[in-house]
């Protein structure tokens, strides 16, 4: 079953075990209640679909790749599937990507915000979402599976927090991934659950490069690999605040 926002923890061992689950909950709640949606794709679209559509309202549609397989069904789900690809190996394969034209929103600024991703994968590497890259001029920020382990990185003008989970999600199972840059750090939280907090103040960050899923859209394979993501997305929701 989706959530949004809001999880439930069902447990019924002691009282002591209740109790801890319902402060995770808590904090959980806590975390992610609130803000303004940026945008939020549902992939949702059939076979064939070459649009990405944005289902806020706000209109930040993307573009599909001719080789993203879209449409697929899994475990009752309808999501994007990306295909594995060799890493470091050419040629390059921009079509493996779903974009979405750079626009202000997009950036986070200086503003509290997140970006949340289901996903489901048996690999162990691979750029998600993300928007800029390393050395990019105005910072950048991914979520990433290095090793299996989901990996969220903000980079602004006053310095890069990454947080990285404590167990590996390439499980083959459904996995709900959250990156949420605030004032005072970046915290990733799985299912519901905070993974990993670092304070910080990451500072602003805003570039023009498109919103990209899958890997990256500037890379050649010999010198700045792609990072191509394998696997399944369900959905990515962007929020601000």
């Amino acid at each position: 079953m989706r959530s949004r926002g809001r999880f439930a923890v069902a447990v019924t061992f002691t009282t002591a075990a209740t109790l801890v689950a319902t402060a995770v909950q808590a904090e959980a709640v806590a975390e992610t209640s609130g803000g303004h949606t940026v945008a939020q794709y549902e992939m949702n679209e059939g076979p064939g679909a070459r649009t990405m559509v944005d289902s806020s309202g706000h209109g930040l549609d993307g573009a599909v790749g001719s080789e993203v397989q879209t449409g697929v069904g899994v475990q009752g789900e309808t999501a994007y599937r990306f295909t594995r690809l060799d890493p470091d190996t050419p040629p390059t394969h921009p079509r493996h990507l779903a974009t979405v034209p750079s626009q202000r929103d997009l950036n986070p600024g200086d503003r509290d915000f997140a970006l949340t991703v289901r996903l489901r994968t048996q690999y162990h590497f691979g750029n998600v979402v993300q928007k800029g890259q390393a050395t990019v001029d105005g910072g950048n920020y991914k979520l990433q599976i290095p090793s299996g382990i989901a990996q969220c990185l903000f980079r602004g003008d006053h310095g890069t927090l990454i947080v990285s989970s404590r167990s590996r999600l390439n499980d083959g199972r459904w996995h709900v991934v959250r990156c949420e840059r605030s004032q005072t750090g970046l915290a990733l939280i799985v299912d519901g659950r905070t993974e990993a907090r670092k304070s910080g103040w990451t500072g602003y960050i805003a570039n023009d490069w498109p919103l990209s899923v899958g890997g990256k859209t500037a890379c050649d394979q010999v010198d700045v690999g792609c990072d191509y993501y394998a696997g399944d997305i369900d959905y990515v929701k962007l929020e601000s605040r």
